[in-house]
């Protein structure tokens, strides 16, 4: 006896699941400028890649013992290959219910959903399609009682473990609180639609009851707010679109898991080019910027450079790129912003040391820092504790790290670039200076005496202040192997890249986790 109709009642569920919450709330959703969860992983795996599980899973309705239509389950997941790599992806769908948690013991996704369990199980990247505003209140009445928060089979505690193992890639797509929006922190690398996605620890209409007034939620939680001025969010995009192919070019650089080295790809930029441009991209003049993004592009791989948070904390540059076809790290002072080591730039370096050491991604320090910032306000924010848990995370790092140094390097922020536990390898161009801190600074402070008794007290500061200079060249530093090298700018490229191919041994037999031991600052 055949089991066809079974087999065909298994088809007409995956039909309904496939209609999400019907053309209604689909059209609704796409008049608001949204793809659907189905079209977002489409989007994103490879065509005919996607091998989604729990397909059947939702509320059905019974006429006389058989099934009549099923409401599908708020949430899309399953296994599903980018660019040939296997990943667990999963999504909110807002067609059902908003996207709201169902409050089942066994979830598909969300907080401690079984998508969670399939890249912690199979160690493959994890993307989280973000699109639900999480529990209700509503579950309260349904359960009769309420719950301790985090309360249920799991909680955040596989979203943490995850972090440790494999990439956690997080897209917020529209409204994100409570759990969801938790979620997208918890994650290596998170992007959102500007205009169209917002995130907040709780909504309007909470924070209008809390404090008697209400609030926009693009004010609230969207990406001025989230990307540019908090850092909540790594990157902001314009399109659904945009954000689809920014993850995919982020995981392109990660390996499948820490137990993995990064992916090298096939080079034709050759390693031993040289760039003119090089030679005087850096102005004498130590008051004028210069553009570092373009002097890393210089050097880097034709291409490769990607930037994140690229406006948070904008006095620093955090990107991953390549050398020779191999993944390298980035952190770059941006002396068009100054360059200083402020409270946002020292949470950015901090959070981009953490990621590139959690991944075997070697770190070089493209190194512009006048110092920390300082002054009254710097101070009311937190400048010492920020910059020592920045110091901390590059003492803690066990990938190999280089420092080169293209003009500044002064007091702690210059501290840290460096690789003190490690072999502190240490480059510099011409055009470098260090010190505990400025000389035009420090003159004062430290020939106080001498100047108030000095005649013409402006001429002895200049004086001095000439003195100093001409005993703070590089080359000095490097008759006596206090810097390993100073180099010609335009053999930066070549520099790199064979140091980078030498450490790839390193690399290779570091894999693994890796614990970070103390209490940060």
């Amino acid at each position: 006896m055949s089991w066809k109709p079974e087999v065909d009642e298994i088809h007409q569920r995956y039909r309904w699941a496939e209609e999400l919450g019907g053309s209604d709330a689909v059209a609704k959703h796409h008049a608001h400028g949204r793809f659907t969860v189905r079209e977002r992983i489409a989007a994103l795996v490879d065509a005919g890649s996607f091998q989604e599980i729990g397909k059947l899973a939702g509320h059905a309705k019974y006429e006389h013992g058989k099934v009549t239509n099923v409401m599908p389950a708020p949430y899309v997941m399953g296994l599903g290959k980018i660019d040939g790599r296997l990943v667990a992806i999963g999504g909110e769908d807002f067609t059902v219910r908003g996207g709201t948690a169902t409050g089942s013991e066994r979830r598909k996704g969300g907080r401690g959903g079984f998508v969670e369990d399939l890249a912690y199980e199979f160690r493959v990247p994890l993307v989280n399609l973000i699109d639900g505003a999480g529990g209700s209140v509503d579950s309260v009445r349904k359960r009769g009682y309420t719950t301790f928060p985090g309360s249920g089979l799991k909680g955040f505690e596989r979203s943490v473990e995850l972090l440790a193992r494999v990439p956690v890639v997080c897209a917020v797509m529209g409204a994100a609180a409570g759990g969801p929006a938790a979620r997208a922190v918890l994650s290596h690398f998170s992007v959102m639609v500007r205009g169209s996605s917002q995130i907040f620890a709780a909504g309007p209409p909470v924070v209008e009851r809390a404090f008697g007034k209400p609030v926009d939620r693009e004010q609230l939680g969207g990406a001025k707010t989230a990307v540019d001025t908090a850092g909540t969010i790594d990157s902001a995009v314009e399109s659904e679109a945009e954000a689809c192919a920014l993850i995919k070019r982020f995981l392109s650089y990660l390996p499948q898991n820490v137990w993995s080295l990064p992916p090298v790809v096939d080079c034709d930029d050759p390693p031993e080019r040289r760039e003119e441009a090089l030679l005087d991209i850096v102005p004498r003049d130590r008051r004028k910027a210069y553009n570092m993004r373009q002097l890393i592009t210089l050097v880097v791989d034709c291409g490769s450079p990607f930037e994140l948070q690229p406006t948070y904390g904008r006095g620093l540059i955090t990107m991953l790129a390549r050398l020779a076809g191999k993944v390298v790290g980035i952190v770059a002072n941006n002396p068009m912003a100054g360059g200083i080591m402020d409270v946002n730039a020292a949470r950015k370096q901090t959070h981009f040391i953490d990621l590139c050491d959690t991944f075997h991604i070697p770190l070089i320090f493209f190194v512009d820092v006048p110092g920390v910032m300082i002054g009254d306000q710097a101070e009311s924010a937190g400048i010492l504790r920020e910059g020592m848990r920045a110091a901390m995370a590059g003492m803690q790092a066990t990938v190999p790290i280089l420092t080169l140094v293209i003009r500044r390097c002064y007091g702690m922020a210059g501290m840290a670039t460096r690789d003190r536990d490690g072999l502190d390898f240490k480059i510099a161009w011409p055009s470098a200076e260090w010190g505990s801190l400025p000389i035009e600074g420090g003159v004062t402070a430290a020939y106080r005496r001498e100047i108030e008794a000095a005649g013409d007290r402006d001429e002895k500061i200049r004086e001095l202040e000439a003195e100093l200079k001409s005993l703070a060249s590089p080359l000095r530093t490097a008759e006596a192997f206090a810097v390993e090298d100073v180099i010609d700018p335009r053999e930066t490229r070549p520099y790199l890249c064979g140091l980078v191919e030498a450490m790839q041994e390193r690399l290779a037999t570091d894999l693994g986790m890796k614990p970070r031991y103390g209490v940060r600052p």
